[in-house]
């Protein structure tokens, strides 16, 4: 195991707003702090990953180019505003719908845990010093398998996920923050002092 914390990120909702499936890179819209929550990540050395489900790719609604090109503007948004990326990893299967190659159980679409345990494995990353953030209840699960943090967001889905099926949640976030950045901040603070216990939600800005 690698000895470098990282921070692996949700796209749609969490680092981009949510507008349902990406089908053009047109459609990609970074939330307003999202690159300067990146920009603090490099600057305390960890680790910036981008972990996200992308099952439109099995449905059909769009084609492995389409995705190439949609996280290629991501990254180049990103690096006109200063912050920088250390990788992407992509879910493009779902058990039920299109057809083979992308109509599998597979075991990188989230919640399962893959697409962090292949991050840790090509990046040289420590998972348990590493912590992910999502919007939903299923972005805190694979946190959990792998002896990570788990942190929600209330952009995205993640408001009405936690005001309304927060019962239900089959992991607990270990912090529930209003955006991208005040959760990275409350991962950077962590690094240097104890995480306030229970900590409240907060409403995005």
């Amino acid at each position: 195991m690698g000895d470098r914390a990282a921070v692996f990120i949700d796209r749609d909702g969490t680092l981009t707003e949510e507008v349902g499936y990406v089908n053009h890179p047109s459609r990609l819209r970074l939330l307003p702090r999202s690159a300067e929550a990146i920009r603090r990540l490099n600057a305390a050395g960890m680790a910036a990953v981008v972990v996200t489900n992308q099952a439109g790719i099995a449905r059909g609604y769009f084609s492995a180019d389409v995705l190439r090109a949609t996280n290629d503007a991501l990254v180049a948004r990103l690096e006109d505003a200063g912050a920088h990326l250390d990788g992407i990893y992509v879910c493009p299967h779902h058990p039920t719908e299109g057809a083979p190659p992308y109509r599998m159980a597979c075991d990188c679409r989230k919640p399962a845990p893959g697409l962090l345990q292949r991050a840790a494995a090509e990046l040289d990353l420590d998972l348990a010093a590493s912590t992910m953030i999502g919007d939903k209840a299923s972005d805190l699960v694979p946190a959990r398998r792998v002896g990570a943090r788990a942190v929600l967001v209330l952009t995205g889905y993640g408001l009405g996920e936690w005001e309304h099926h927060r019962d239900d949640f089959g992991v607990a976030p270990d912090h529930v923050a209003g955006d991208l950045l005040d959760a990275v901040d409350w991962v950077l603070a962590g690094r240097t002092v104890a995480a306030p216990e229970g900590a409240q939600p907060r409403r995005p800005r």
